[in-house]
């Protein structure tokens, strides 16, 4: 066989590239101290690569909402302490405004610092997280509360009354009937109202028919029919023993918000009443596949994203309850009832929509954690439910109302009502220990938040050594072998230039 020159040197220079290849692989990883570079560099062990930051990406970004979810609950935290801290306060100026020995005057005074502690809660109330409310539910962008006025009575008789509230006024109204009769009645009745405590009165009628009271810049609306009666105003005694007494005095209404029922809208002729039970997380469509009757077999179909997917085969028989039927369906059920006629038409359908106010933040595969809150249900205050023209108060003003049990001793104190005060300073106890069991819920979502914390930490640091032994080079290991490649390189360019030099002319 003949060696040319060109064999030769083709040689030479694939000699010199494959060793001058394999050099700078290994000053490759030398550089980035990583032994996979390159999905050819080791396959099976880039596809582990990929994988393990997956998976610390998804963990990172846990860690992330675990550290928003601890900014949000670490407002609430501090708030509801400063609001318990607004209220110790408060119950210390009531214990004083109650004793026998205190002047009117006296408790004005005291009635102006309730006020400023009253408007303090309400910003409290109002607290924000980067910009957004958190006592709001999902109306983040708009204030919890506002302040508002609502009204407080001596009489049972009107304590279940609505009472609808337009004007503002930033002192406690008086007002006392002069007549007894029925609001809306066919009797004028006479009325007289005050804003200063008591010292002075106005003079007004209820004309016959009408149910607004007049109260110079307020209107009370009284519900129609409500009965009323007269108050002896030589006594000027506030006991329900006295004719009926109303107290126009500071509330604050609740604008987010609330989790508290599940509304279902019905789309066809069927003459039928329907409510929803249990705890859905999300809208779902509910559709009757064929036409029936609650006595019979019912079959039916749901959608939990809108009517774009179905979920069909599902049915119910009812034959022992012809009037009324049951179909579940994921969190909760859907009941159906005669109303009229217990017929069921094919496409009937049924909407269940669960109102939602939690925000959750996931903080690992499949545990979420909510991080904000209704504020009705932590601060009380009045609510207007959906479509409703009257607000009624949050808790059903009990005790654990705290707007409203402090409302009620400003209105007290201004309008120097001892007994009133008294039975407020009782209440505020009660709403000092709603505020304080709220306050415990929070730090238990912070302490399950360290705990995850430190779950998602462990995992982190798991899977960065487990993506550092496949991924990351051994030093000490890559120094021998660059070495090693720098000798064979400096062999290959010295052994291929000796040999260039060889020519049969050197030999003739």
């Amino acid at each position: 066989m003949r060696v040319s020159q060109l064999n030769l040197y083709s040689n030479f220079i694939s000699n010199m590239n494959r060793t001058l290849t394999d050099y700078m692989d290994l000053n490759i990883q030398a550089s980035s101290q990583k032994r996979i570079n390159a999905p050819s560099d080791d396959p099976a062990g880039a596809a582990r690569v990929r994988a393990y930051r997956a998976e610390l990406s998804r963990l990172g970004q846990y860690r992330e909402n675990v550290s928003t979810a601890r900014g949000w609950l670490g407002q609430a935290d501090s708030t509801l302490l400063q609001a318990n801290t607004v209220l110790t306060r408060c119950k210390a100026l009531a214990e004083q405004a109650a004793t026998g020995t205190m002047s009117k005057d006296n408790r004005e005074q005291v009635g102006f610092e309730l006020r400023e502690l009253f408007n303090q809660l309400i910003t409290l109330s109002n607290s924000e997280f980067e910009g957004k409310h958190i006592f709001a539910g999902h109306k983040t962008n708009d204030s919890a509360f506002e302040a508002g006025l609502a009204v407080t009575t001596n009489d049972a008789n009107l304590s279940s009354t609505a009472f609808s509230i337009t004007g503002a006024r930033d002192y406690t109204t008086v007002v006392q009937f002069l007549d007894s009769g029925t609001v809306g009645g066919g009797a004028d009745l006479d009325y007289r109202y005050s804003t200063d405590g008591g010292d002075t009165w106005t003079d007004a009628t209820l004309a016959a028919g009408d149910t607004v009271l007049d109260l110079g810049g307020v209107q009370v609306t009284m519900e129609n029919g409500a009965a009323v009666t007269a108050v002896d105003t030589d006594q000027m005694d506030e006991s329900e023993n006295n004719g009926s007494w109303l107290w126009v005095r500071p509330t604050a209404v609740y604008k987010g918000d609330d989790k508290d029922a599940i509304e279902v809208d019905h789309y066809g002729d069927s003459p039928l009443a329907f409510t929803a039970d249990g705890q859905f997380n999300e809208d779902v469509y509910v559709r009757i596949d064929s036409a029936t009757d609650l006595g019979s077999r019912i079959e039916y179909s749901y959608s939990l994203d809108g009517g774009a997917t179905w979920k069909t085969g599902n049915s119910v028989s009812n034959a022992a309850t012809p009037d009324g039927a049951t179909l579940v369906l994921p969190g909760g059920t859907l009941d159906l009832a005669s109303n009229g006629g217990n017929t069921l038409s094919a496409g009937d359908q049924f909407i269940v929509r669960p109102r939602r106010a939690d925000i959750d933040f996931e903080i690992s595969p499949g545990e979420r954690i909510a991080v904000n809150a209704v504020g009705k249900d932590v601060f009380g205050g009045v609510y207007y439910e959906p479509f409703a023209s009257n607000a009624t108060p949050a808790m059903n003003g009990d005790a654990s109302n705290i707007f409203e049990t402090v409302g009620k001793l400003v209105g007290y104190v201004e309008s120097n009502n001892q007994s009133g005060i008294q039975e407020a300073l009782e209440d505020l106890t009660v709403a000092s220990e709603h505020l304080l069991t709220q306050a415990a819920r929070v730090g238990g979502k912070e302490n399950r938040l360290d705990v995850a914390d430190s779950v998602l930490s462990s995992l982190e640091l798991n899977r960065t050594e487990q993506l550092s032994d496949v991924e990351d080079v051994d030093v000490t290991e890559l120094m021998t072998k660059l070495a090693q490649q720098q000798i064979i390189y400096q062999s290959v360019l010295k052994s291929s230039s000796q040999i260039l030099q060889m020519s049969l002319v050197n030999y003739i």
